[in-house]
């Protein structure tokens, strides 16, 4: 077995002496930030600090994970291990005995015993949240040499290590409901988006009465019921008869509201038992008043000043941040990305909603550095990321969502991101001294998604695959409609091809012997297939765990293939949930049109440093390593 970042020499003095503890090094995370077009903008003069650090130091790509997905490669970073160590393969895994589909990175442990009394039921034990991603996170390391470390948002750590001095979770981090997003939209308009599929988010039909409108807001089930009964927080809209306007009541909470307005955080105490209540955090937007009645709410969020889960460390820092610059986001990806593809946020709202989701992270930042003397920084930024998702298009001609009018309205948004980023780095070199280290890296790159492969149609046609129902147009996913008598292999998660291996899988039907010889077969079909649209390859590589992670120890989770899809062409979402389809590859045309779950090569990160580093790395499972040396701390695998 392979342990990584093992030390071996510490170069410089003691631990014990407190001089070297004294040394910063800021880490900036910004998830998304595409090679190919930072270079771009850079050469067009339109990134003059990110110049200027280049100048000093390095600025070049940084080979990103196998596959490309955020939880994957900032894993990969956090413990300098592949999959193979680490355990964390894709969005997500399934588990074999049960067939179920589950986020590879948390889950909940329900370890409860409780006592009955009437219609209540009472825990004497708690249930835990429990962190999946193995091997330790570099900064343990640090710990162990009595160098402190701050780390804001970084994805794949929630729950929080524990190890750092302090951190806050990021991406991963769930909103009340347990999913990474799950608005409302409360609305008098009869079967508004009836038959529509409003995935991330529920629609509720409400009525006004004499200017008045009385509905609830939902959370999740009440642990302390017998009988399965969802949390609820009245709400009251009373209406203006004249102006478009409204005055919002939530509970104690008293909030006026124009159309077209955003409120703040408004705080939502839901009533568990008698003794016993849990406040979470909302923002509501007033899309209209007349003809019809329209009101958004975003998910609801753990408050940070009264957290339901641990989010950060110490317990009480997620309150600290909140008290020092106003509550905030605590779910780990803010942009409601979901609102946009349902169609219930148009593009100009949803990009106000991202802009206020980003405008609390770098205003949190700004608090974050000014509190930073010694030790280890790493901040995260993900809005970037999200918005490329949604907006990719307007930078492609060729996208199937491309839309003329829109290019010329949109089509230099991303671009302005990646300068509303190098203005961070501004601030940051005004405010750090020529002792101060600077890395500013990303995970992974970005590229067009015009193309979306349907893997489990795929394996139909090429016959590794059965369905129940060959005429199933809408086919719910789970894998409802595949028969496992005469399924040899299946696609869950983004990437991830896995055998239907005897003894392993609930259904298996594949002997342990014919599996290597099965892998060689699809993987020779999978690069041989041509995209009847562009005429190229859909898929440049296809990967063997065996070969492509070099680490062990978790190696059995993950999928026996990995697909590494051409440029411009990725794993489709239905697929990737266990659905069947009715075609191989289409046209995607959804409102998500850019993306990087393809060929790891064709998406590097970036990565900048204001001086050379005395442990250089090209890979982002090497920058660990990278940051561990500029303390005087090497390491290396064995």
């Amino acid at each position: 077995m392979r342990c990584v970042l093992t030390i071996i020499i510490l170069v410089v003095t003691a631990c014990s002496d407190n001089s070297s503890h004294k040394q910063r090094v800021i880490v900036l995370g910004f998830d998304g930030m595409d090679y190919a077009l930072t270079k771009e903008l850079m050469k067009k003069g339109r990134l003059p600090n990110l110049s200027q650090v280049a100048k000093n130091g390095t600025f070049i790509p940084l080979e990103t994970a196998v596959p490309p997905q955020s939880p994957v490669a900032w894993s990969n970073f956090i413990t300098g291990l592949d999959s193979g160590g680490h355990g964390i393969f894709d969005f997500i895994h399934r588990d074999p005995q049960s067939m179920a589909p589950f986020l590879s990175t948390s889950k909940t442990n329900d370890t409860r015993m409780e006592f009955e009394i009437g219609r209540y039921k009472f825990p004497l034990l708690g249930g835990d949240v429990e962190l999946l991603r193995r091997g330790r996170a570099f900064w343990e390391i640090l710990t162990d040499y009595g160098i402190k470390s701050t780390i804001i948002r970084m994805p794949a750590n929630f729950p929080p290590s524990k190890t750092a001095t302090r951190e806050l979770s990021g991406m991963g981090t769930p909103d009340l409901m347990g999913g990474y997003g799950t608005f409302s939209f409360y609305t008098s308009k009869l079967f508004a988006f009836a038959g529509e599929d409003i995935g991330g988010g529920s629609i509720y039909e409400v009525n006004v009465i004499d200017g008045i409108v009385k509905s609830s807001l939902y959370g999740p089930d009440n642990p302390f019921l017998t009988k399965s009964s969802k949390i609820e927080s009245a709400f009251t809209v009373y209406i203006d008869p004249v102006d478009p306007v409204i005055k919002l009541v939530v509970g104690t909470e008293e909030r006026i509201l124009r159309e077209g307005e955003w409120t703040d955080w408004v705080p939502v105490q839901f009533k568990l038992i008698p003794t016993q209540s849990m406040t979470a955090i909302a923002r509501f937007y007033l899309r209209s008043v007349r003809p019809d009645f329209e009101l958004y709410v975003s998910p609801l969020n753990f408050d940070p000043l009264a957290p339901v889960l641990p989010i950060s460390k110490p317990d009480f820092y997620a309150a600290e941040l909140a008290e020092a610059t106003g509550r905030f986001y605590t779910q780990g990806m803010p942009e409601d990305t979901s609102a946009m593809n349902a169609g219930v946020l148009t593009t100009d709202e949803f990009l106000e909603q991202a802009e206020i989701a980003g405008k609390e992270i770098s205003d949190q930042y700004r608090y974050v550095l000014n509190q930073f003397n010694s030790g280890l920084l790493f901040y995260y930024f993900g809005n970037l990321d999200q918005v490329s998702h949604m907006m990719w298009h307007t930078r492609d001609p060729e996208h199937p969502q491309h839309v003329l009018e829109e290019d010329e309205l949109y089509g230099d948004l991303i671009a302005k991101l990646y300068e509303d980023l190098d203005q961070i780095v501004r601030y940051t070199l005004e405010e750090i001294d020529d002792d101060t280290t600077l890395l500013i890296m990303s995970d992974h790159g970005f590229t067009s998604f015009r193309r979306a492969f349907h893997m489990n149609k795929w394996l139909e046609v090429n016959g590794y695959l059965k369905v129940k129902n060959n005429n199933l147009k809408n086919d719910p996913g789970g894998f409802s409609n595949i028969d496992w008598s005469g399924t040899y292999a299946y696609n869950v998660g983004l990437n991830a091809l896995y055998i239907n291996l005897k003894n392993r899988e609930k259904n298996g039907i594949v002997p342990p012997r014919d599996r290597s010889a099965l892998m060689d077969e699809i993987s020779q079909k999978l690069l041989a297939f041509i995209d009847p649209d562009s005429g190229k390859f859909a898929i440049t590589k296809v990967y063997q765990r065996e070969q492509v992670y070099k680490d062990r120890g978790s190696l059995e989770i993950g999928p026996d293939l990995v697909i590494g899809y051409a440029k411009g062409t990725r794993g489709s979402g239905h697929s990737a949930l266990g659905a069947v389809g009715m075609e191989v590859i289409t046209d995607n045309v959804d409102e998500w049109s850019g993306d990087h779950e393809m060929d790891h090569e064709v998406v590097p990160g970036v990565l900048f440093t204001n001086r050379r580093l005395k442990k250089p790395a090209t890979r982002l499972q090497d920058l660990a390593a990278a940051i561990l040396a500029e303390f005087g701390i090497l390491a290396e695998t064995d």
